[in-house]
């Protein structure tokens, strides 16, 4: 019968091991945040750019003669909201939307929920 030696492993290793486990318990934490950051700013750059590009729609809808309550219809603006303003000389169209932040630190900063607002002026001829 052969018997074979295990080696033991020493202090030294044992101690090394420890401290990375350390270290990624501190680490995590500061990645999870900045990660959902990240995902935050990315959904508000997003949001922007399709308030964007839906003001643009309502625009051309309103110089059509379209009514605020036939454009939310025909858009489908549940969750935005829409503002058009009309004095003699020009037009004011507000869209705003709310954005819902997942990011424990960042909430108190931005304040939960975001408010997410976009605003065409138009002269009238």
């Amino acid at each position: 019968m052969v018997s074979v030696k295990r080696k033991k492993k020493n202090n030294f290793s044992l101690k090394k091991e420890g401290q990375a486990l350390v270290e990624f318990v501190i680490i995590l934490p500061i990645f999870l945040m900045l990660f959902l950051g990240v995902i935050d700013f990315g959904k508000i750059f997003y949001n922007k750019i399709i308030l964007e590009s839906t003001i643009n729609d309502i625009i051309s809808l309103n110089e059509n003669n379209m009514s605020e309550e036939e454009i939310k219809e025909k858009l489908n603006l549940e969750d935005m909201n829409l503002i058009i303003n009309e004095d003699t000389s020009y037009k004011e169209i507000s869209l705003a939307k709310e954005i819902e932040i997942i990011t424990p630190g960042l909430n108190l900063i931005l304040n939960n929920p975001y408010k997410l607002e976009v605003k065409r002026s138009i002269i009238n001829d």
